[in-house]
This record gives C-alpha cells, structure tokens and sequence, in this order.
C-alpha cells in the first residue's frame, strides 16, 4: 500500500542518541587515505570489440579519449578471442543468462562439468572444482581443509595474496608464516612442530606484485620429508607458462607433486571464476564442506563455457605464449635502457618502482591524460610502503607501437618528474 510519501520525504535516522559520530568516522577513514596519496579511484573505461588493449576512457566530464590498457589481468588478450566469444554465444542463447542457483539446488549444468573436465585435465588431476573467483577458491578451500584434517598446521609464504592469508586466518586452526621463499626458515618451521600433526604448505607460483617464483621443487622436497600436503596458488601462471598452460608447476615438471592447485578464469583465460584441482576424494570433500562453495550462486552457463572454450584452446595455442613472452622482455629490456627501476625475475610481470604514493598517483594520472595510457598505480597495502609502483602488464597484442609510445612517454614523465634512473637488481 502506498503511503504517499516519497523516498525524499522520509526523515534521516538523527532520531536516536548515539555515543558515536559514524558520518565523522567514515570521514576521518577516508581523509587519512587522501592524505597518504593512497586513495583509489575508478575510472570508467570500455573496451573496444576486436581492439583490445584499445579502450575508451569516458572523463569525468562527459568527453572521450582513447586509451590502451597497460594494467589488465587479461593477460593474452582471450577475452575478446572468436573462440570464446563464439562459446559465450552459444550458450548464452541455448540457456539464458543466470545458472539459476547454486550448485546443489539448480546451478549445476552440463557447462559446468565440462569446464571442471578440461581443468582437470589440464592439471593432469582426477578432478576440479569451479568457484565464482579464485579468490573464493582459496578462501573457502584452505578455511574448509581444519575441517578435514584436524589439527591441521598450514604453513603460508609471508607474501602469499589476500585471499590465501584470509583463508588460513579463518580456519580456526594452526598457522606457521615463512620468510618468502625462505626453504631454511620453512624446514625450521617444519622441524619445530609435532612429526604426528598434519601438515600443509600454501605458496604461490609467480608472486604478482614483483613477479618472482616460488621455489616449487625445493618446497615440494620438504613436503615430503616431513609429510605435508602442497597447495599452490598459479593464478597468474595457468595459461601462460608450461606446454600446455598449466603453469609454472607443469613447465617445471612438477605438477604431480602438488596436492591441490588453485588457478583463476578471469585472467589469462579472459574470462571469470576460479577452481582448484586435486585427486577425486580431496575435491569431494571441499565441495561437501566448504560454505564458500555450498552457499553460492554458480557461474552463469555462458561464462563456464566461455571459459572451457579458452582453456581448451590455450592447451594448443604455444605461439600465444610465446608472444606473450616476447612483449614482456623487449618492454623490460627498453625500460632498462633507459635506467628505470624495474624489477626482473624473468617473468611477463613488469613492475616499475616509483617509491612514494603521491608520485605514483601523479605519474598514472599524467600517463592517462597526457599520453592515453592507462596503468593504474599500485600502493600500500597491496606492497610495502616505500615500494609504491606501476605495474605494467604487457600482452601478445600490444605492438609495437604501443611498446614505442609507452617508452617514449615513461622517458619523458620520469625526466619531468625528476625521479631517479638506478636500476633496481631482481
């Protein structure tokens, strides 16, 4: 029944007595990040059909610029392939829009399977699971696996993402942080607790903020001398690195000594979603237990095809990778040349160091006006402070040109801006 009073007619809740000024907290929150240079605004972009990295920038004011992406995720560009794109299609209009619910009342499709299908194939495991993000996935399978083993000791990398270190701190259980890519400070955790307790060590492949790998073999060596499980993060590996895109692990052999896998959808393969991969029982029992899985809506059916589309496809597509190897050394090597400080670990990870948050604000700003391109600065808390960056991301379908413009324009801002040329050392 309509009352006859409007949204704006409706009084604000200053009826009541409260001890605290949440407006003048909310404030303070938000003033301290101004202050810090740490405030993070969105921009709105759109990408071009065919084109990408081509983007359109709409300005605040209403007007348009064409920009070229330098930051994004979509690591190859599969996004917008016609194989994906033509999966998406299909299905889309064989099904509709939504899956409809989750996967234990009606979000369980035939695209569904068929996505866990090529994933774990692609890991070479008995089998997979699909979360709506990798974040998810590593959230709801390291919270959920205390559940399974009791007493479970989960030993985390220091720099391990948000999402890992989110995880181990919700499941309840034992928890051991290791100096990155420190194997002697690992053995000593490991050598310290009980030989009797279950074990499990979660790590990452290619550590996205300076683009270094983790020491899989070594790591894999103590897991077994003191009987721990290995969970690894590939996420931004999977598609990219090994024969057939199943990351680091695979291109170094190693694959078969990792319990359980998380990779993402919504990078190298353009799409969304996550997944983990893992023998048939370990997947059964995170798909039983973990309430991150059980209480949420599945993936549309479009995008788990659009998905399986790219990962079968990139399991042939070597030139692609290739490509994409290729664009991220000749981008390190003239930014080399021109003295900025980079970091090199050898992987298609480009991070330049500009060290304050204010500088590195100003220099994506400038970037985006004065030269269309759009690298969006990374700050404190995602790295230290003091280690303020851009992190550049180059793809097999930035040409050239593109390479030659972003030099050209990084030369020129970082002589405007007076900042040091010493090269940074991997």
């Amino acid at each position: 029944m309509n009352s006859g009073r409007t949204l704006a007619a409706l009084p604000e809740r200053r009826d009541r007595s409260c001890p605290v000024d949440y407006v003048a907290a909310l404030d303070a929150a938000l003033t301290r990040l101004h202050d810090e240079g740490r405030y993070r605004t969105f921009i709105d972009i759109e990408r071009t059909k065919d084109q990408f990295p081509r983007a359109v920038w709409t300005k605040p004011d209403g007007s348009t610029q064409d920009i070229t992406v330098w930051c994004g995720n979509d690591y190859l560009g599969m996004g917008q392939h016609p194989v994906v794109l033509a999966a998406m299609h299909e299905a889309l209009e064989a099904t509709g829009a939504g899956s409809g619910g989750t996967r234990n009342i009606s979000g369980t499709t035939v695209y569904h399977r068929r996505l866990e299908a090529e994933l774990a194939d692609l890991h070479r495991k008995e089998a997979a699971l699909v979360f709506t993000s990798a974040y998810i996935a590593n959230d709801a399978t390291l919270s959920t696996l205390p559940k399974l083993f009791p007493g479970l000791i989960i030993y985390s990398d220091a720099l391990n993402h948000a999402s890992m270190i989110e995880g181990v701190r919700r499941n309840g259980g034992a928890k051991r942080v290791f100096r990155h890519n420190d194997v002697a400070h690992l053995r000593e955790l490991l050598a310290a607790d009980d030989p009797a307790a279950p074990k499990l060590i979660a790590f990452e492949s290619i550590y996205s903020m300076d683009g270094d790998f983790g020491p899989i073999a070594e790591i894999c060596d103590l897991a077994d001398e003191f009987g721990a499980l290995t969970y690894i993060d590939e996420v931004h590996a999977v598609g990219m690195y090994g024969p057939r895109g199943a990351g680091v692990a695979e291109r170094d052999g190693l694959m078969h000594r990792i319990d359980i896998i998380n990779g993402t959808l919504a990078k190298a393969y353009g799409v969304m979603g996550g997944y983990i991969a893992a023998s048939a029982k370990m997947v059964d029992a995170v798909r039983s237990y973990a309430p991150g899985f059980i209480f949420t809506t599945s993936l549309p059916p479009a995008v788990a095809a659009g998905a399986a589309a790219s990962v079968r496809h990139l399991k042939t597509d070597q030139a692609r990778r290739d490509a994409h190897q290729d664009a991220a050394k000749v981008l390190k090597l003239r930014l080399k040349g021109l003295g900025l400080p980079i970091i090199d670990h050898g992987s298609h990870i480009v991070p330049v160091i500009v060290g304050d948050p204010i500088h590195t604000k100003k220099l994506s700003d400038m970037l985006l006006d004065q030269y269309g391109v759009y690298v969006q600065p990374i700050n404190f808390p995602t790295v230290p402070r003091g280690t303020e960056r851009l992190r550049f991301t180059p793809s097999p379908v930035h040409d050239p040109k593109m390479i030659d413009h972003l030099v050209r324009a990084m030369d020129s801002l970082w002589k405007h801006c007076a900042l040091n040329r010493a090269e940074m050392s991997a």
